[in-house]
């Protein structure tokens, strides 16, 4: 029957007993990876969407998260939404947060 199950020894002494140190060094590591990898670039980037929909002007041409290429005609700033013109006939309302890009003068023309 032992030829499948091991037999169990009983430990010789007592464990030896860290201080808890290495799992703070280690905590701090973690809590360091964390904010230079992940919450230090997400906070950037939304700090840069800010003042992207803040700069936005009548007549810019902007990209939106759907992927619409267009002229912005008018800006609500009470209720945070733009009226962008795709071309002379259609026109859409977003909300300024789902401008993701402010393009170059003349864009709409070379597409």
């Amino acid at each position: 029957m032992s030829l499948f199950i091991s037999n169990a020894h009983a430990a010789a002494g007592q464990p030896a007993a860290g201080g808890g140190w290495e799992m703070l060094i280690m905590l701090a590591i973690f809590g360091l990876v964390f904010y230079f990898l992940i919450y230090r670039p997400q906070a950037k980037r939304v700090k840069e969407h800010k003042s992207l929909m803040s700069m936005m002007a009548k007549g810019d041409e902007v990209l939106t998260q759907g992927g619409l290429v267009g002229k912005i005609v008018k800006i609500s700033e009470e209720k945070d939404f733009i009226v962008i013109s795709l071309n002379e006939q259609a026109e859409v309302t977003v909300q300024k947060s789902a401008v993701s890009a402010v393009l170059p003068k003349g864009t709409m023309k070379s597409l």
